[in-house]
């Protein structure tokens, strides 16, 4: 007989397959690669005000209308592009986000044409490494934190918009610049392994 393992008390959760399989195998999981990130805090960007899990099931439509979050592609969109993602019912359309990516992957590709690393960047708010909370309650785990502030100042500072201190942390959460797995879930020590 199989028990279901424990997991991170997130509403609405339990029982979903996309959402669980998310939460085990994604979340939390340290990533280094800067186009990855890149992606995430779009998407992050998009999810203001929503549900994550409105954003992770129409993360494949994100995917295909954003070629493949691609700043390359995504840098030289214009009025076209705009008008055919605002027409696309498989993703979040608001014209301020839609923007928000494109100007993000104009200062993306800036900042690599500068010889700025993306990764690099962003880790160094860490020293490289991710942060091991320890909580054991949902209650416990704040919205926004000091070092999400100062991130959410250097992004602003760079002109990536929908970046606030709240989306930041929920981004630091979801790449493994913070694990954020609570104590008890069965995802806890793999992912602070991860981080050694």
């Amino acid at each position: 007989m199989s028990t279901e393992p424990i997991r991170c008390a997130w509403r609405g959760m339990q029982g979903d397959p996309v959402y669980e399989a998310y939460h085990d195998t994604e979340w939390g999981v340290p990533e280094y690669d800067s186009r990855a990130l890149w992606e995430k805090l779009v998407l992050d960007g998009f999810q203001a005000g929503l549900a994550w899990i409105t954003i992770l099931r129409k993360r494949d439509a994100f995917r295909m209308a954003f070629d493949g979050f691609d700043p390359e592609k995504v840098a030289r969109y214009g009025d076209a592009d705009r008008a055919r993602l605002m027409a696309d019912t498989g993703i979040v359309r608001s014209n301020a986000k839609i923007d928000a990516a494109i100007s993000g992957a104009r200062i993306y590709l800036d900042m690599r044409d500068k010889g700025e690393d993306f990764s690099e960047f962003l880790w160094a708010f860490t020293g490289g490494k991710p942060i091991q909370n320890r909580f054991t309650a949902f209650g416990d785990v704040p919205a926004q934190t000091p070092l999400a502030v100062e991130m959410s100042k250097a992004l602003k500072a760079k002109g990536f918009k929908f970046v606030g201190p709240v989306i930041v942390y929920a981004f630091m959460q979801a790449t493994g610049f913070v694990n954020d797995h609570f104590v008890s879930c069965h995802c806890y020590d793999r992912i602070k392994k991860l981080g050694a």
